[in-house]
């Protein structure tokens, strides 16, 4: 029992260190990566997500720049009970590429880091925070609502290196109708 539980700290104790390790897209371009993305692939492992897995459909956002280098982001996600709009602010942190936003949901700050982006075709996107449990997301955006085939190789390398199960890697299909062609801006 003693030889389990150690190897259980150790490898939690190594999956600390990697997620310290991850840097932000090298000279990030905050104007060069606003404007619409698309969430083409979620990796999340948290056991309430798992009943909704199969309900997950790719969604819309935008970026918008603020003059204090902040953001904000609109995204659109179909569910259930429709289309819905969510905003989502997210501070500038000192090194560009990294952000933080409040959590409503988990009512904490969570940390946010431009992994790589090649700004005209995806992003890979980790959220990061410790409280009483370690949680991680990684997400894959693009331009469009479909992208190359090795830039999903290279989203489901990173999200495996992060620590995650190939379970719990989407890559989403697109929603219909979300958002409602009046609402893009």
């Amino acid at each position: 029992m003693r030889t389990t539980a150690a190897a259980v700290v150790m490898v939690m104790l190594c999956m600390k260190m990697v997620q310290a390790n991850v840097k932000p897209q090298r000279d990030f371009d905050l104007q060069r990566f606003a404007g619409k993305w698309y969430r083409v692939g979620l990796a999340y492992d948290s056991p309430s997500f798992v009943p909704y897995r199969d309900k997950v459909k790719a969604s819309m956002g935008i970026i918008t720049t603020l003059p204090n280098g902040n953001v904000n982001l609109t995204m659109w996600d179909a569910t259930p009970l429709g289309c819905q709009t969510q905003l989502y602010q997210y501070e500038n942190a000192t090194v560009p590429g990294q952000f933080t936003y409040f959590s409503t949901r988990h009512n904490m700050v969570k940390d946010i880091t431009v992994v790589d982006t090649n700004y005209t075709e995806y992003a890979l996107v980790l959220k990061h925070k410790v409280f009483n449990i370690e949680y991680t997301q990684v997400a894959l955006y693009g331009r469009s609502p479909k992208v190359r085939n090795d830039v999903i190789q290279k989203f489901k390398a990173f999200a495996l290196s992060r620590g995650l199960s190939r379970e719990s890697v989407l890559t989403p299909p697109p929603a219909e109708n979300c958002p409602p062609a009046d609402s893009e801006r």
